[in-house]
């Protein structure tokens, strides 16, 4: 039966997941290294990880499989959870697929490479809108429909 991972600790999307999970009765796992409010909706089970470097990664990827959604920002776990065969998606709805996420983790490689030989050339992300939140709701249902056949 799908499951959906959350890769919670910077996850802007929590909200929209469960009102997803929700409509189509599906068990949710917020995964982070503390320091969120526990959700105590019947559907999701809190995992808090111990601290240290990608370790609420690894418990996704150790467990995310065929059939099983994933809602995360960070590429090389979405590279990780594709190669198992889960459907993943970033915040803002973009859909990690087998055919992008190798030219996506070039350009965030090549971006980071940049970035350290020029101290300089910093920038984040673009600010979150209600239009990345509305894109990302129609993603997961989507996906949602995809993983369950319909």
């Amino acid at each position: 039966m799908t499951a959906i991972y959350i890769d919670a600790d910077a996850c802007p999307v929590k909200d929209e997941v469960l009102r997803v999970a929700d409509r189509h009765r599906r068990k949710v796992y917020i995964v982070s290294n503390g320091g969120l409010r526990p959700n105590h909706h019947p559907l999701v089970e809190n995992i808090i990880v111990p601290e240290g470097p990608d370790v609420a990664d690894d418990w996704i990827a150790e467990r995310a499989s065929k059939g099983d959604v994933v809602i995360t920002g960070d590429i090389p776990l979405a590279s990780r959870c594709i190669g198992a065969g889960a459907q993943v998606l970033r915040h803002n709805g973009e859909i990690f697929t087998p055919e992008n996420i190798g030219h996506i983790l070039a350009t965030r490689d090549l971006m980071t490479d940049l970035r350290s030989a020029n101290p300089l050339m910093q920038g984040g992300g673009k600010a979150f809108s209600k239009a990345d939140r509305s894109r990302f709701l129609d993603a997961m249902e989507r996906e949602m429909r995809k993983v369950q056949g319909g």
